[in-house]
């Protein structure tokens, strides 16, 4: 079980009993618009908590969850490196939490699991997670052309952005 302590939040290994609750999360409009799936978001999660290549953590405000946030490595000795993914409950949007949670697990994945290299994907569109990552240290590589489907049925462009362990604003 893995807990991590950030400023304002603290994220913890998802287990069974957190499905729920993250599943209600990513079923709000806002969370739909950029992640999108379902109809069944209990089982997309347990799903996910079940993959051995994808570790899976709740954000949490005290007994609260507010988000998740997820995390994939590369190991190929010649590519190696982890990308990071995550949503958070709209409700707690601009309090600087999705900040603190990228950064708590940027520092444990370059700190802690040796990682030098991090990835993150946000939509081309999406300034405010855009904002969110460079605050940590991520930087824009460049943009993926019609990368993603989004929930209108079109392609949109995706922004790939990366950090190197010695860029981390800790």
């Amino acid at each position: 079980m893995t807990v991590l302590q950030g400023t304002a939040l603290v994220l913890r290994t998802a287990v069974a009993e957190d499905v729920p609750a993250l599943a209600a999360i990513r079923a709000l409009p806002e969370v739909l618009h950029r992640w999108r799936g379902g109809p069944d978001f209990e089982k997309e999660i347990s799903e996910d908590l079940a993959d051995p290549d994808l570790h899976f953590l709740t954000i949490r405000q005290g007994d609260r969850i507010i988000g998740g946030i997820q995390w994939y490595a590369e190991d190929e000795p010649d590519y190696r490196h982890a990308g990071i993914d995550l949503f958070l409950d709209p409700g707690v949007h601009g309090r600087g939490l999705g900040t603190d949670a990228v950064r708590t697990l940027a520092r444990h994945l370059v700190d802690d699991i040796g990682h030098h290299r991090l990835v993150i994907d946000p939509a081309a569109d999406n300034l405010a997670a855009i904002r969110c990552y460079e605050k940590v240290g991520f930087r824009p590589v460049g943009v993926m052309r019609r990368y993603e489907r989004g929930t209108d049925g079109t392609w949109h462009d995706g922004l790939l952005m990366d950090l190197l362990a010695d860029e981390l604003d800790r």
